[in-house]
């Protein structure tokens, strides 16, 4: 009966549980907070042959970068450059950079419809090469091969961009695709093809299976 009680006396109620505190909530960094108060910069150089689009274009530049990015954006005369920064109202660090990809599409022939898009969607790239890239060719060869990446009047280029969802832009020897990456894949081995020698419609065929695989996936 003693041990009993002693048992008894040992045994000790459970202390009550303590409630945790609170998750802490954080707002989310701004722009200029993220780098201890300092402005972030990006510089984009002007081409000859842009400088002129560029002014004509200006203001369809500005507004998008300074009112919905929240960028500074500035034409520097002297440098021929257009320069951008965060400011204390920037929303979010990547903003810079995007708007810095934008004028950099719209300095590589994009339609300003087409590049403005680069703000919009996260996951569009630009992706360029060049046809010597592909293949090593010379005079009438390298003439010939811009005209099938072309067509009669645009036709190619126009089936290849609304097959695969993509922009375009066949600059000289330089070709710049405006897409998203599986998609730049495409049009970019469809072009490869062209420059290689294959006819247009046998490339047309190939982008037809291609194209409709990419519908199902998406």
């Amino acid at each position: 009966m003693a041990e009993t009680t002693e048992m008894e006396m040992e045994i000790q109620p459970a202390t009550e549980a303590v409630p945790l505190p609170a998750k802490p909530i954080f707002k989310p960094l701004k722009a200029h907070e993220m780098s201890d108060g300092k402005v972030q910069f990006r510089k984009v150089s002007v081409p000859p042959n842009r400088y002129s689009p560029l002014k004509k274009a200006w203001l369809d530049i500005y507004t998008p970068v300074y009112d919905q990015m929240k960028i500074d954006i500035r034409m520097n005369l002297k440098s021929r450059k257009v320069e951008l920064k965060t400011r204390a109202d920037t929303p979010d660090v990547s903003n810079l950079q995007k708007s810095a990809d934008f004028v950099h599409a719209f300095m590589l022939g994009f339609d300003i419809p087409d590049a403005v898009s680069l703000l919009r969607m996260d996951e569009l790239y630009v992706e360029s090469f060049e046809i010597k890239d592909v293949k090593t060719l010379k005079g009438e060869h390298l003439s010939r091969a811009i005209g099938r990446l072309s067509g009669k009047g645009g036709k190619t280029k126009f089936a290849i961009e609304n097959s695969t969802k993509t922009r375009i832009v066949i600059a000289d020897t330089r070709i710049h695709i405006l897409g998203a990456f599986s998609n730049i894949k495409v049009a970019r081995d469809s072009l490869c093809s062209l420059i290689m020698g294959s006819p247009a419609g046998k490339v047309y065929s190939k982008l037809r299976s291609v194209s409709a695989r990419l519908a199902e996936r998406f």
